[in-house]
């Protein structure tokens, strides 16, 4: 059956892409050391879990932990995981970066969305961070982003609900306003009902440990994820 909603989790491995993936995932968001929000994965790895899963797969483009305020020499670093994203088949990229004033670098962005084509890109919760998000939406548009990642400035999604709302208005067909953060099978429910948003991104940090997860047991929250969109139908 064909969801209206569609439900992105974010993974390390090749397993737990597998365990996503048998729980009704959409989408893979593929990271490294999620423990600190997520780096850029080896290119060894995107050809890994490439071979391993056949949903669509986004890498993360991130060369470090930390600020998304990044130099120029992070910058060609990023530039050069673009195209091994693009080697290793990924189906898409995650990524953005902003200025020391806190607005999206709308010039560097562009130029990594323009190497990813004809990949699209989801520009991440560096969005958060900005000063002032309907301003970084419209930014964000101008960078050639296909969608936008984000709490809505809050800890959680749900927390950010109202502000995710407006701003899912304000982006209408333009570009796809991705709700994540905090997203369970507790409370997806109250995220799509409160936020109109179409697609969510989970790391199910919220209720299982990063690092070395039961499979089972991640395959099993992914699925009362799925059941939950499927009940909203």
């Amino acid at each position: 059956m064909k969801r209206r909603y569609l439900l992105e989790i974010s993974v390390e491995t090749g397993e737990t892409a597998l365990a996503a993936q048998h729980g009704g995932a959409d989408r893979i968001e593929l990271c490294g050391n999620l423990s600190i929000g997520g780096v850029t994965p080896s290119i060894e790895v995107m050809r890994a879990v490439r071979e391993q899963v056949h949903i669509p797969i986004f890498a993360i483009i991130r060369p470090r932990g930390g600020d998304f305020v990044y130099s120029e020499g992070e910058s060609a670093e990023m530039k050069r995981s673009v195209a091994e994203a693009k080697r290793a088949r990924m189906d898409g990229v995650v990524l953005g970066i902003l200025t020391k004033d806190r607005l999206v670098d709308i010039e560097r962005t562009r130029e990594l969305t323009a190497i990813a084509r004809p990949l699209p890109a989801t520009f991440h919760r560096a969005f958060d961070d900005c000063a002032n998000l309907y301003e970084a939406l419209e930014a964000v548009m101008q960078t050639g982003a296909s969608r936008i990642l984000t709490s809505g400035g809050a800890k959680t999604a749900l927390e950010g609900a109202a502000p995710l709302a407006k701003l899912a208005a304000a982006a209408g067909n333009r570009i796809t306003i991705v709700p994540g953060a905090g997203i369970s099978a507790s409370n997806i429910a109250r995220v799509v009902k409160e936020t109109g948003a179409r697609e969510f991104h989970s790391g199910l940090g919220a209720v299982l440990p990063y690092g070395s997860p039961d499979y089972k047991e991640f395959e099993v929250e992914v699925q009362k994820l799925t059941a939950q969109l499927l009940n909203l139908l």
